[in-house]
């Protein structure tokens, strides 16, 4: 079976929120994945790496997985009718519409998250009310064709979970093991919950500036 997966590629990803997925993708039989942006010059994720697009906006076939990471970047997406206007046309044949971290917004930016249950970024999680979602606190979270995934990392669990759908748990299991996905980190600080209140506070400090500039965003959408 042939799958075509689309992840949207924009200056400022989050490169691990898309090159999760994209390693999950790209590993299952007769898959295509393609990065799509604006055109095909480079473009600097938040850590500086440089990634390349495969396809435009205009030349996108028809996919069967749309996906959408998130980043800093996201802010600029918010007010860009050209890319919440490809994301609308896309979701409107895709099997199934996708997003890792606050990806979400942008799904929700374009009025796909409307009565939906859906997760991002914990830093991010409340606004998803404001877009129409349902907020869920999980790793991935399936509502009908609409997948979400929390912050960055839960790309890789996002990835084999919708490889589990497509092509059944032995194709998923045998690319995590293949991966050697065991997760068994060396700090227990991965989520609030979890997180000592000095290391919660300077994480949402480093972050704040991008939250508040989006907020403002949401704001007038």
């Amino acid at each position: 079976m042939s799958v075509r997966f689309g992840i949207l590629l924009f200056p400022q990803v989050q490169q691990l929120d898309l090159t999760g997925p994209y390693e999950v993708f790209s590993m299952a039989p007769g898959s295509e994945v393609h990065l799509i942006w604006k055109d095909e010059s480079p473009v600097r994720s938040t850590s500086g790496l440089s990634l390349t697009p495969t396809t435009t906006f205009q030349e996108c076939p028809p996919l069967d997985v749309l996906c959408i990471p998130g980043g800093s970047g996201i802010n600029a997406l918010l007010q860009d009718e050209t890319v919440r206007a490809f994301v609308r046309e896309q979701a409107t044949g895709a099997r199934y519409v996708t997003s890792v971290c606050t990806g979400a917004l942008v799904l929700g930016a374009a009025g796909l998250l409307k009565c939906k249950r859906a997760t991002t970024h914990w830093n991010a999680h409340d606004t998803l009310a404001k877009l129409g979602a349902t907020p869920v606190e999980a790793r991935v979270v399936t509502d009908g064709t609409l997948i979400t995934a929390g912050g960055v990392t839960s790309g890789i669990d996002f990835g084999l979970t919708l490889i589990a759908e497509l092509f059944g748990q032995a194709e998923a299991e045998t690319i995590q093991l293949m991966l050697e996905y065991a997760p068994a980190p060396p700090f227990t600080s991965g989520t609030p919950r979890e997180a000592s209140p000095q290391v919660l506070e300077t994480a949402k400090g480093r972050l704040h500036a991008s939250r508040a500039k989006r907020e403002e965003l949401l704001a007038h959408l």
